[in-house]
């Protein structure tokens, strides 16, 4: 400006290096010049769109997300889980956190049961999922789906599907045999995952107060199945579910899970063993006993989970939850419809474990 003093140029390099200093300086500025996002601007001067491209590439090339500012303004990813660990144990200690009436801790299942499910999700079954626009925003639902697989990842997959892919983030809380919660450790996990015991009192406690739930009533019967009879529907029990459903008002939403069948391929089942152990079924597999502890490792299937188009029950009265008949029919219904969805599922699927 006019009356200021100009500051002084402290010379850096003698003459010697000065013409060195302007070939590379004319290089940078000719290299600028020739970058894609320059090319229309002739004077060399970017507009704020092709400051923005530039910007763009440099985030892609470093893995960042696009539109993000500057790397170093960004907290790693590192820095980004030290944190939420912190955050976690301070609410552990502080007890800064919610337990319901039935165990359910969302605090701990959010930041620990769902992440450790999550890689078998994504990663390992490969899970897709379609339909969940039929699970309600808020209130509640009964989900019945179809069991199989010797062990339950088909309701742990489930919960993963409807937390994760569902617009509202929703807790599924699954209805599990009693068995669950007398083994040590397994069945606290479970009550603080949100789950609880398979039976119409528990059932509709739930559905009484907004939550969604999910029954698998074939019970022991298809997860225990051999793999000869792989997605064909067992008995549905005697209709607890929708005796639960039809006193709530809650629509039962039909959900059929491919690719469970497959993760422990039952050959055979060792009734003796059972019996001694206590179990519903000793299971045989293609691994299992053989390989020892690596028989116990789920083979890689390719799943599908379908959540079907809500069966509304709001439109029969209080006395048709007492009614066998209504029940028998809305239960077969419910059968019929995710037996069908199952066969639709498998026709268009090339490979078990490719999907």
């Amino acid at each position: 400006m006019p009356g200021e003093p100009k500051a002084k140029v402290i010379p850096l390099h003698g003459s010697s290096g000065r013409a060195a200093a302007s070939r590379r300086a004319a290089q940078r500025t000719e290299s600028a010049r020739r970058h894609p996002s320059l090319m229309a601007d002739p004077g060399g001067r970017a507009s704020a769109e092709q400051i923005a491209a530039v910007v763009r590439e440099i985030d892609q090339r470093r893995g960042g997300p696009v539109g993000s500012g500057p790397v170093e303004e960004t907290p790693t990813e590192l820095a980004k889980r030290i944190a939420a660990a912190a955050e976690f144990v301070r609410k552990r200690m502080s007890g800064d956190y919610v337990v319901d009436e039935f165990g359910f801790d969302k605090h701990l299942n959010d930041a620990i049961f769902l992440p450790l499910l999550r890689g078998l999700f994504k990663s390992w079954f490969r899970v897709e999922v379609s339909g969940i626009e039929n699970l309600p925003e808020t209130g509640a639902a009964l989900v019945v789906a179809n069991h199989a697989g010797v062990l339950p990842f088909d309701g742990l997959m489930t919960s993963v599907a409807v937390h994760d892919e569902h617009p509202a983030h929703r807790d599924l809380r699954l209805l599990a045999a009693d068995m669950v919660f007398d083994l040590p450790g397994v069945g606290q996990a479970a009550r603080k995952a949100g789950h609880t015991m398979a039976c119409t009192s528990d059932a509709h406690r739930l559905l009484a107060a907004g939550e969604l739930t999910a029954v698998f009533p074939e019970g022991y019967k298809g997860l225990g199945k051999h793999f000869k009879d792989r997605y064909k529907l067992q008995r549905f029990g005697r209709g607890g579910f929708v005796s639960a459903a039809l006193r709530t008002k809650a629509p039962i939403v039909p959900c059929s899970i491919v690719g469970s069948e497959e993760i422990y391929p039952m050959i055979a089942d060792v009734k003796l063993l059972a019996r001694l152990l206590g179990l519903p079924y000793f299971p045989i597999t293609p691994l299992f006993p053989l390989a020892g502890p690596l028989g116990l490792v789920p083979l890689p299937s390719k799943w599908h989970i379908e959540f079907g188009e809500p069966i509304e029950t709001a439109g029969y009265d209080e006395s048709a939850a007492d009614d066998p008949m209504v029940t028998f029919e809305l239960t077969d219904q419910v059968r019929e419809t995710i037996q069908q969805t199952l066969y639709q599922l498998l026709a268009g699927r090339r490979n078990m474990f490719l999907g």
